[in-house]
């Protein structure tokens, strides 16, 4: 039987791919403002030694350098996003290192600029803000600058980490271009016995699979193929985790931890408070595997057997059309003005949908200020994707709101807060199709989605943040990470989390290697603590209704013109606290002890 192909980019239907053409209309159009841009960029280089000459000097560099900026993110995400439409494009390739390589010259030019502002007399940013209203605006920008005073470095320092930017991207660049165009994993045999080719976006599909050896099968050969570059991807890691450690050493912070964390202002307490409360409730998440287990009716759980549903649904295929009447039903409670906008987004081609060959893996939602936003998705057709399409909409109708309301400075907000709009999308999504229900086995296996979306989002992701965590403290400590050595930690952290009643299969010990955001350094652990927000966030919209929403709008259209936390105290969830995690994990319990008594239910 005839293999089934991914198509080609040109095959794929226009009215299932993003609207590019809004960012740019083609390919010269994008070469005249690389042109300008690259022109452009030494004109900074005119404010050097003056930002202290006065008000209007000032102010005219930063005008100048938001320009810069805004010019510089268009240019950079429409290469970036033309390349993630089929990663094996050389012309795209070649377009989005020269994007990438622009920036880091205006990250050289600009380089004078916060060392030069930090070395102005005290008071005088102060004295500039009274003599000229139009600065105001940067009041915070400024504030945030001078907050982090002790770990900028002189002019000199700077345009050299500025050039050491470009190749501290290597490896990151390095894992993308392998795992997503250079990897091929093999062909198994589907639930029809027909050939199936196991690709990033069909894998988590498989392991949702009724029939157990489909899902051994696509384990097996993902891990497989990854077991055979464990080394070069150990290596990969390796070099990603000392360039974090190199510029949080060269910037006197005392870890990578604390670096990536100060720029949202974040203490390290918050990170280690996830951490602590999660490891309370691992009972729970034994109790969880057990249950699963019983469901399942297996004498020995495995890792391949922690997708598929514990209950089969009447329906397992979900159209791309059906999924968006899916989602606006169940964000009706944010309002008309917000599903308004979600519609807009559904009919405007602002979401690229299908998997094609070469296509970037996952889904995310990008995009540049004066553009709306955009979300790339590798739809499957069943409920985990429905769920994805709700969550990146909620990032990109973030981007909408925050663009929408604040100036180029503050309009892109803090990864800190960046999943907490997805995920409050899911759990009033979850809610709705809970409420829409009362039939026993539809009702479980909502409930079991429910209680997969918090041992993959909260106990999951804290998994991983606790992986690096470890992993980039043994780096900071000497210790070489060899493959070895971060496969044991990684198996290891998967028998604690699990417990004793599943098979921690010896593959399992390689998922670090194939998780891309481990290239962007303690982002993951943010996942968890935007899933609680979310939860906290979502009941509070649903019991008082249209004050919680025009509060949690506050939020959306807040960028960054406050710190993420201060944002988050202003739609009602104080993160600094542990309560909002412990919260979050009493509703795991809650739908736990509901999926126990549903299991006796002769319907389920």
């Amino acid at each position: 039987m005839a293999v089934e192909k991914l198509k080609r980019r040109e095959e794929v239907r226009k009215e299932d791919t993003w609207a590019i053409e809004d960012l740019y209309q083609d390919d010269k159009a994008w070469e005249e403002d690389y042109q300008r841009l690259s022109e452009r960029i030494p004109k900074l280089l005119e404010f050097k030694g003056r930002l202290g000459d006065g008000a209007e000097v000032l102010l005219s560099m930063q005008k100048l350098w938001d320009e810069l900026n805004m010019l510089a993110e268009k240019v950079y995400v429409y290469a970036g996003q033309k390349m993630h439409e089929n990663t094996e494009n050389g012309v795209y390739q070649n377009l989005s290192n020269r994007a990438q390589s622009l920036l880091v010259k205006l990250s050289e030019a600009g380089a004078y600029i916060e060392p030069e502002i930090l070395e102005l007399p005290d008071g005088m940013i102060e004295k500039f803000l009274e003599e000229n209203k139009e600065l105001l605006v940067y009041r915070q920008y400024f504030e945030n600058m001078i907050r982090q005073k002790e770990h900028v470095l002189d002019e000199a320092r700077e345009a050299l980490l500025a050039a050491v930017g470009e190749l501290s991207e290597g490896p990151k660049d390095i894992f993308t271009m392998f795992n997503n165009a250079d990897l091929r994993f093999p062909v198994i045999k589907g639930e029809d016995g027909e050939d199936v080719e196991v690709t990033h976006g069909r894998y988590v599909t498989l392991l949702q699979s009724q029939d157990r050896e489909v899902r051994k099968a696509a384990f097996e050969a993902l891990y497989g193929m990854y077991g055979k570059y464990r080394n070069t991807l150990a290596a990969t890691y390796r070099a990603n985790v000392k360039q974090a450690v190199f510029f949080a050493k060269t910037r006197k912070y005392e870890s990578d931890l604390e670096a990536a964390l100060s720029g949202s202002h974040i203490p390290v307490t918050v990170y280690k408070n996830l951490i602590e409360v999660v490891h309370a409730f691992l009972p729970q998440m034994y109790r969880y595997v057990e249950l699963r287990r019983k469901m399942l009716k297996v004498s020995e759980l495995h890792m391949y057997d922690l997708y598929v549903p514990m209950v089969q649904s009447a329906e397992q295929k979900i159209p791309f059309e059906q999924a968006k009447k899916m989602v606006l039903a169940g964000l009706k409670p944010m309002g008309e003005e917000y599903r308004k906008l979600l519609e807009e987004g559904f009919s405007s081609r602002w979401i690229d949908i299908y998997e094609n060959q070469g296509k970037r893996s996952g889904a995310y939602s990008w995009g540049a200020y004066g553009t709306h936003p955009y979300v790339l998705l590798n739809y499957q057709e069943n409920l985990n994707n429905v769920f994805t399409l709700a969550h990146e909409m909620g990032h990109a109708l973030h981007s909408w709101y925050s663009d929408a309301t604040q100036p180029y400075v503050y309009a892109g907000y803090k990864i800190f807060v960046a999943e907490v709009a997805s995920t409050c999308n899911e759990a009033l999504l979850i809610h709705h199709l809970l409420e829409e229900t009362k039939e026993p086995k539809e009702r479980a296996y909502l409930i079991n989605y429910f209680l997969e979306q918090f041992r993959t989002t909260l106990f999951r992701q804290t998994m991983f943040a606790e992986f690096e965590k470890i992993t980039h403290g043994m780096q900071e400590n000497g210790e070489t990470l060899t493959a070895d050595r971060l496969c044991k930690v990684y198996y290891d952290l998967n028998r604690e989390y699990f417990g004793e009643n599943i098979c921690i299969d010896k593959e399992i010990e390689l998922e670090w290697a194939r998780i891309p955001h481990f290239y962007t350094p303690f982002y993951v652990y943010q996942y968890a603590t935007g899933f609680s927000a979310a939860i906290a966030l979502s009941k509070k919209i649903l019991e008082e209704g249209e004050r919680a929403v025009e509060d949690y709008k506050k939020f959306l259209r807040g960028g960054s013109s406050m710190y993420p936390l201060e944002l988050l105290r202003v739609a009602g969830v104080d993160m600094e606290q542990k309560k909002p995690v412990e919260d979050a994990l009493q509703v795991f319990v809650q739908y736990l002890d509901e999926m126990e008594r549903l299991m006796g239910h002769d319907e389920v």
